[in-house]
């Protein structure tokens, strides 16, 4: 199986999601959250100079984005304005980053923690933080190593987070009000470092990992069903295509600020023979 380009020339490509027959991702050193068909056709959808990450959707079809550097989540109006729908500042000590928004429009979203670039910072673990619909905020877990990308099972019942620095997939209940329990360890997948990841119908979490150039298929346990060699650094996955059946890899040489210039970021699809639960 060989993965063929979609898009090319990005910056840095991150928060991949399916919605209404195209992947929408966003590009973090051009500001822009884009659209993408299965045709290659790209569309801008909104610019965000505050650097855009985890995207999802409200019940009502509006978009919320991620706004990174100041740790807010956007929500887009109609007309296409950004207004501010959460403010994460007294919640993320550094850059927000991945989130996934349920079926009732609450949105769980990580952040870094600390200054990953500055070699000399301490490490400092993270606060999962729980926005309401009406844009409350509350922290639903702490001390979680760098959560990064992260997936709620069809049910609606349970959170799985990729724990980056933990090397493992971490799994909650989620009970009726959205707040997190029953903390677990869902899969050690040491030595990978799990960053973006996807869930499909049969229960697997697809797993990108920067650091090995590779895309895991994980199942509860810890067992690797499949592993594919993406070429260049795998950050993040999303099942979805007309079928559900296409795996779109958000690929790079790199993450930090020299990415701007270099723009070695594409989007990769293979087709793969397990289909997305519709869940983000």
């Amino acid at each position: 199986m060989t993965f063929q380009t979609l898009v090319e020339g990005l910056s840095f490509s991150e928060g991949p999601r399916w919605h209404a027959g195209r992947l929408y991702y966003s590009d973090f050193y051009r500001h822009v959250v884009e659209a993408v068909d299965l045709n290659g056709q790209v569309e801008t959808i909104a610019e965000v100079a505050t650097q855009p990450s985890g995207l999802g959707w409200l019940p009502d079809g509006r978009l919320l984005i991620v706004s990174m550097l100041d740790r807010k989540l956007l929500r887009q109006e109609a007309d296409g304005s950004l207004v501010e729908h959460a403010d994460l500042s007294g919640v993320a000590t550094f850059h927000c980053n991945d989130m996934v928004v349920d079926q009732v429009g609450r949105a769980y979203v990580g952040n870094f923690g600390y200054n990953i670039e500055d070699q000399s910072a301490k490490r400092v673990w993270s606060k999962l933080s729980l926005v309401q619909p009406d844009g409350s905020v509350s922290v639903v877990a702490e001390d979680v190593k760098f959560p990064n990308g992260c997936v709620i099972t069809p049910d609606q019942k349970t959170l799985i987070v990729a724990e980056t620095w933990g090397r493992c997939l971490t799994a909650f209940d989620i009970d009726d009000a959205g707040h997190l329990s029953g903390r677990r360890q869902w899969a050690n997948v040491d030595p990978h470092f799990p960053d973006g990841i996807c869930l499909d119908t049969e229960g697997g979490v697809w797993v990108a990992d920067p650091a090995q150039g590779k895309v895991l298929r994980v199942l509860e346990g810890g067992e690797i069903s499949e592993e594919l060699t993406v070429g260049a650094g795998a950050f993040a996955v999303k099942l979805g295509g007309n079928d559900g059946r296409r795996l779109f890899v958000c690929a790079a040489d790199g993450s930090g600020h020299a990415a701007a210039k270099t723009r070695t970021s594409k989007i990769l699809t293979l087709d793969v023979n397990y289909t997305s639960a519709n869940s983000p």
